[in-house]
């Protein structure tokens, strides 16, 4: 009989702690990824998979329960961008390095994340618009150059969004007072000369 406990089912067993809907993947010190839903061993590739299709999953270390998500998820990234079409360029890269340990990381991340969302959402919107257009590039072309205002509308939606965002983290930090020295923009710190 197999205990049930976090971290340390047996393959093919699910956690009966874990949420309905939720699929555990666990990762052996093999470096191989075992999947509880299908009882098999899957690759990155099929991690990735799951990610396009919305599948709702975590990774656990298979000896010691620990959540490895994140790392999963970190490495698919890497491999993308090892590929021929990177999406983040070095500069940029840099910039986020940079937020690591300062005062700003949390909001940082915050600010990423609801404007990755607001993205996601103009892009939804802007497929459900062009849901049954032909994909001939010249009836396409047509399509887009009608398409200019309604985008020009939603990147100045996007654009706002993202504005006001980053007002409202201003203001935060103006309520915040000098809890933040060294931040432009918070009472105390001295203007740029």
């Amino acid at each position: 009989m197999v205990t049930a406990r976090r971290g340390k089912t047996a393959p093919g067993t699910e956690d009966s702690t874990q949420p309905k809907g939720l699929r555990v993947l666990k990762k052996y010190p093999n470096r191989r990824l075992y999947d509880t839903h299908t009882s098999s061993y899957i690759t990155l590739a099929d991690v990735k998979k799951m990610v396009l299709e919305g599948v709702h999953f975590e990774v656990r270390d298979a000896k010691t329960g620990e959540e490895l998500t994140r790392s999963i998820l970190l490495q698919i990234i890497l491999e993308e961008e090892m590929g021929g079409m990177p999406m983040f360029s070095t500069p940029l890269l840099a910039q986020i390095i940079r937020f690591y340990g300062h005062a700003m990381q949390g909001m940082m991340g915050a600010y990423l994340e609801k404007n990755l969302q607001t993205f996601t959402d103009m892009q939804a919107r802007f497929t459900e618009q062009s849901q049954g257009a032909a994909f001939n590039p010249e009836l396409w072309t047509q399509f887009m150059s009608g398409q200019a205002p309604v985008m020009q509308g939603l990147m100045g939606n996007y654009l706002e969004q993202s504005k006001n965002l980053f007002l409202q983290m201003q203001e935060q930090f103006e309520k915040a007072g000098n809890l933040f020295p060294g931040i432009p923009g918070v009472p105390g710190f001295p203007p740029k000369k």
